[in-house]
């Protein structure tokens, strides 16, 4: 069983950036595909970025496109997402998931706890 721990989320003003962090423990990732979601109160959590295992297909939900990247470092267990001019309709808890394959497209089976990202207008 994986553990994921997110990290690097906080409050920030709209139009900044932030990049969060997945590290990965009791499993290695390599071989898995790897997602970032995100979650506000009275929503389903939605699939914000996610990544194959090789690092070299990605794929982006619509509305975050061109602002954010996923990347990964499989020599060190860790997912990224780098989030570049934040919105406030950004705000929400993100989530760091593992995959049960390698590919972008996987479905999703492990998750972590969840960092907050506040953006301010």
């Amino acid at each position: 069983q994986v553990q994921l721990v997110e990290s690097g989320g906080g409050l920030v003003q709209a139009g900044g950036s932030l990049r969060l962090s997945c590290a990965a423990s009791g499993r290695a990732i390599f071989s898995y595909g790897m997602g970032w979601f995100r979650q506000t109160p009275g929503n389903e959590r939605e699939i914000v970025a996610a990544v194959s295992w090789s690092g070299s297909t990605s794929r982006y939900a619509d509305s975050v496109k061109g602002r954010f990247t996923i990347s990964r470092d499989n020599a060190k267990n860790t997912v990224y997402l780098q989030m570049n001019n934040l919105k406030p309709e950004d705000t929400a808890v993100y989530y760091c998931a593992a995959g049960s394959s390698g590919s972008a497209y996987t479905a999703f089976t492990s998750w972590g706890q969840g960092t907050q990202v506040t953006v301010s207008s």
